[in-house]
């Protein structure tokens, strides 16, 4: 279970407590009017056990808040929707997820991306994506379409040179030293990260590895103000409470003013580029 599932589920279960405890019942009391063992309550509260419909129903009935009803109810369904298996997302291989990017990435305005490990898909080389979607495969075992994911991912880069698609691109500079398919692979991609920074609908910053970032951060793309995807380990987390994407707007602006950008941003690049070149001179 990813924290934000979890936090959410929390949260969830913090306002099922206030909506009680205004109402002037104790746990035990409702959950004798609901036919629950005692401890349910405490479980639904602190966010250790996900309500049902019914138990959210029976929290409104008895505690005289059937005007919350809907909204609660609203809350249940995003937590459910939010977490979806990443077997289960590439169930069909690849190609699909990947077309689905490529439809979203066509209906958004304004993307931002922060990744703090890899290089974000939307500035991938061919090479570098394959590497990339052959650990995917192998690691969910779902059916092998590298070829279409690699082409999908691809076409999905088109967005960048047409229409009035503007992008916020932040990588953190580990992100330029992890080793994905060798090092003439990332020598390749590296290559592609300078002509990005050149792009008129892009901006690109680098976050250094010194930067002094006050919170745990994740990898994240925001959908103009609509959407968020977080992809975990295991999952792909969809987050869509306009509280939640206030909050990740207000994280990405703080890793925006850290990053560096221009030629500060060419400069840790070519870095990056020259180490990895070294190895070549010195061979095996």
């Amino acid at each position: 279970m990813t924290n934000e599932v979890y936090d959410a589920k929390e949260a969830l279960g913090q306002r099922l407590r206030e909506i009680r405890r205004r109402a002037g019942l104790t746990g035990r009391k409702l959950a004798a009017l609901a036919g629950w063992h005692e401890s349910k309550v405490s479980k639904l509260e602190y966010g250790k056990l996900k309500p049902s419909d019914a138990d959210i129903r029976a929290y409104c009935t008895y505690a005289g808040a059937d005007d919350q009803l809907p909204d609660l109810l609203a809350s249940l369904y995003h937590i459910d929707a939010a977490y979806m298996e990443m077997r289960r997302l590439l169930s069909t291989g690849t190609g699909r997820a990947q077309d689905d990017l490529v439809k979203l990435a066509d209906r958004t305005a304004q993307t931002r991306i922060y990744q703090n490990v890899l290089i974000p898909g939307i500035l991938q080389t061919a090479e570098y994506a394959r590497a990339i979607l052959e650990r995917s495969i192998a690691r969910h075992r779902v059916p092998d379409d590298i070829e279409a994911g690699i082409a999908k991912r691809m076409e999905r880069q088109q967005v960048l040179y047409r229409g009035a698609h503007r992008f916020s691109i932040l990588i953190a500079e580990q992100a330029l030293r992890t080793t994905v398919g060798g090092d003439d692979v990332m020598a390749g991609q590296l290559d592609r990260l300078l002509a990005v920074i050149g792009l008129p609908r892009v901006r690109l910053g680098i976050v250094p590895d010194e930067a002094e970032i006050p919170m745990q951060t994740t990898n994240f793309v925001m959908y103009d103000s609509r959407m968020i995807l977080v992809e975990t380990i295991t999952a792909e987390l969809t987050i869509t409470q306009p509280r939640e994407i206030a909050q990740y707007g207000q994280v990405f602006g703080v890793l925006a003013e850290l990053a560096a950008v221009g030629d500060a941003a060419r400069a840790l690049i070519i870095g990056a580029i020259g180490q990895r070149r070294s190895r070549f001179k010195e061979g095996p």
